[in-house]
């Protein structure tokens, strides 16, 4: 059975969110979050582009309706369409290359039939474009289309596929040049596309771009739509009224020199309602989206959306670091660092990809990236949390709280557990006379007794930050240089032991006749010992292990009828050394000492001051 702990856990994340990026970029869950993200460095980019100067359009503004002149002429909208076949004439003099019309004519005008007929009539003469929408209603077979509509069936098309179409009705079928205008809008509701062909039952209806850009002589693109490439600055644009009523003149001025330009009329009016959403603006008016079809595919600038590949690569390459620096346990703020600067050129360079008419969305890949750093970062939180835990239960016993804080902003635990080999310091203190007073007093009070002394001398050590190792019986050891490292511990040891000494004083007076026989032994030495937990799986301690242990015990034992405190020539060469004025040391000779070949010269300490 698989043990969940941080490793596997680890290595169950890692799994999941490579799953899901699999998912997220071949199922794409998250495209709207793309999308909106998308469109930002699109408008950025956009400020930068300038749309061809032969597309131009012929604005049905507020300012043609308004024209006292063009109400005179044509009265409220809609106009009588003789006068776009008026300007039909006048601008086919200029010989464009196309004119198109973005308007609908799908109604004859009953009661200005002549005004139908003039207006075809005109486009008879210069064939223009006119739409045509795919709607809602009774559908027509497209089998039955006018061939000059341009719908084209498939080897597997259904013969008696229809659908619902808003055509060019008012006219002859005969000068229906169209395309569909349709509004192409992704889920949110956003247009970022435009139809090149519509399809439907294996049948295939060109777009008004799609079908003005080919009868150009240009190539479009594989497939049913193409991504739109905003331009930043607006297209030129003519007032409807101004020009129409500038062409009536015996000697017109000012209009521009349309020769060889696409010329799109189109409603640009609030009122006329053919404003739409666009990553450029939520009111774009619908023939500047056309101009920016026709734009694309005449300049060749669409966008052509970058593989889901390198997104995928992206991600996997992002997280796959992060797995590994969170195994390594690099600090989140590091990993957080890393994580931003790859986002910072992940961004710039999906912008500089815009330039190159390359479409790369990476939001959702970099989201996913931030979401797995969040929760490495939070387990992490989490793993550090329970180890300080763990390091302060497991520290807590020897060392003074103080201490212990310290412990835990390091990687003192790990080592600890494992063991290590160090230059310590270590003190055993010793009752003296205690089996003559456990004789004459009873266990309760003896007990009472043995605590508040144990309290007063382990108050020392941790004075001193130093570690509590054991209580033998009535025995102290205790040790210092770890598991904090210390170049003092000697000087530490011996300031401890002084402190004890005073503080049995103190525990003596306030005892009263019982503390009368109470008298203490400290032997210390310095060397290298092997320091760490030890002991079975159920019960570990912190300890030192080896002959400096074993020699602070014996220089204890030679206390008796010497000194209170006795120190080895080692503990004493390394307090002078760290602090030469701080302790003033009485030679008391070499001593014999169990286990040595070598006596032991012995000194003990007192305070200089």
């Amino acid at each position: 059975m698989l043990k969940l702990d941080g490793r596997n856990l680890l290595r169950l994340l890692l799994a999941f969110a490579l799953a899901w990026l699999g998912y997220l970029h071949f199922r794409a869950p998250w495209q709207g979050l793309d999308s909106r993200l998308g469109d930002i460095l699109l408008r950025q980019e956009a400020q930068g582009r300038t749309p061809p100067g032969d597309i131009v359009l012929i604005d049905i503004d507020q300012n043609s309706l308004d024209n006292p002149e063009m109400l005179d002429l044509a009265g409220n909208w809609p106009w009588p369409r003789a006068i776009h076949g008026e300007l039909l004439n006048t601008l086919a003099q200029q010989k464009p290359q196309a004119i198109i019309f973005d308007l609908i004519f799908s109604e004859p005008d009953r009661f200005r039939l002549e005004s139908d007929r003039m207006f075809e009539a005109a486009l008879r003469h210069y064939p223009a474009y006119l739409p045509l929408v795919v709607t809602e209603g009774e559908p027509s077979r497209l089998a039955d289309l006018p061939a000059l509509i341009g719908a084209r069936a498939s080897a597997t098309a259904n013969p008696d596929a229809g659908l619902p179409l808003l055509a060019p009705k008012a006219l002859s079928p005969d000068v229906w040049r169209t395309g569909l205008i349709n509004f192409l809008q992704d889920d949110d509701g956003v247009g970022r596309r435009y139809w090149l062909r519509y399809p439907h039952q294996g049948w295939t209806l060109p777009s008004l771009p799609a079908r003005v850009a080919v009868d150009l002589g240009f190539d479009l693109p594989p497939g049913p739509d193409l991504h739109l490439h905003f331009y930043g600055s607006p297209f030129e644009h003519i007032s409807y009224g101004w020009l129409f009523l500038e062409s009536l003149k015996q000697s017109p001025r000012g209009i521009p020199d349309l020769q060889d330009k696409i010329v799109i009329i189109g409603a640009a009016a609030p009122g006329l309602h053919d404003l739409r959403p666009t990553p450029l603006s939520a009111t774009t008016p619908g023939p500047g989206i056309l101009a920016t079809a026709l734009a694309n595919l005449l300049r060749q600038d669409y966008l052509r959306p970058v593989s889901p590949l390198a997104s995928l690569a992206l991600g996997g390459g992002l997280i796959l670091a992060l797995a590994w620096a969170t195994h390594r346990q690099i600090s989140p703020l590091r990993q957080g660092s890393w994580l931003l600067l790859a986002t910072a050129l992940a961004l710039l360079f999906a912008w500089k990809l815009l330039g190159h008419n390359l479409l790369w969305q990476p939001f959702s890949t970099l989201l996913t990236a931030w979401l797995f750093f969040a929760i490495c970062a939070l387990g992490a939180y989490l793993r550090e949390r329970l180890q300080k835990e763990h390091t302060v239960q497991m520290f807590g016993r020897f060392l003074d709280p103080r201490v212990v804080q310290a412990v835990t902003e390091g990687n003192v635990l790990a080592t600890a557990q494992e063991g290590s080999s160090r230059e310590i310091t270590v003190l055993f203190s010793d009752i003296r006379g205690f089996t003559t007073l456990s004789e004459t007093r009873p266990p309760e009070e003896i007990v009472r007794l043995l605590n508040r002394y144990f309290d007063t001398q382990v108050q020392a050590i941790f004075e001193e930050s130093g570690t509590l190792d054991k209580f033998i019986g009535d025995a102290i050891m205790a040790f210092w240089g770890a598991p904090m490292t210390s170049d003092l511990h000697a000087l530490q040891a011996v300031r401890a032991a002084l402190k004890m000494e005073k503080q049995l004083e103190a525990f003596k007076l306030e005892q009263g006749e019982p503390g009368l026989h109470f008298d203490i032994g400290i032997g210390i030495h310095t060397g290298p010992a092997v320091v760490g937990f030890l002991g079975a799986a159920q019960r570990l301690d912190y300890t030192a292990i080896g002959d400096t242990v074993n020699l602070a015990s014996r220089i204890e034992g030679l206390t008796k009828g010497v000194a209170r405190v006795l120190v080895s020539e080692a503990t004493r060469d390394a307090c002078l050394t760290r602090s030469p004025n701080e302790f003033v040391f009485i030679d008391h000779g070499e001593a014999k000492v169990k286990g040595r070949e070598r006596p032991v010269r012995l000194f003990e300490p007192r305070s200089s001051s």
